[in-house]
């Protein structure tokens, strides 16, 4: 039998599920799949997901470290940075980016100090 890597599902410090639903809910318009408590006073760990990636929130200490940085491929990116400009968001109004590496990325900064940069490479050779 071969070995076979099917994916990843990073997982980012959270602090407050609030501010939490209001970014990744609200402004990234991901789906709040699922929320894991091991009772009524115990972190929250949950999955949030769009368009086939998934992305794990966690209160519980040690679970990943704030601060990360995740570089997440993408196609369409044009709507997606028209869409994040519709919003509005407080927090954050992010630009689309030319990169000399031949990409256009949008980069937004979560509540926690993740950082996200969506990023489609130029199809032009």
């Amino acid at each position: 039998m071969s070995v076979e890597l099917q994916r990843v599902v990073p997982i980012l410090r959270i602090f407050s599920v609030e501010k939490a639903r209001e970014f990744y809910v609200g402004f990234l318009d991901f789906t709040w799949d699922w929320e894991h408590r091991f009772d009524d006073n115990a972190p929250i760990y949950a999955q949030v997901s769009r368009a086939g990636l998934a992305l794990h929130l966690s209160e519980h200490h040690g679970d990943g470290s704030p601060g990360a940085h995740l570089n997440i491929y993408m196609k369409g990116i044009e709507e997606f940075h028209r869409e994040l400009g519709e919003k509005k968001y407080r927090y954050g109004r992010p630009g689309l980016e030319h990169q000399p590496w031949r990409a256009r990325t949008v980069t937004v900064h979560d509540p926690f100090a993740n950082v996200l940069t969506f990023t489609e490479p130029d199809s032009d050779p």
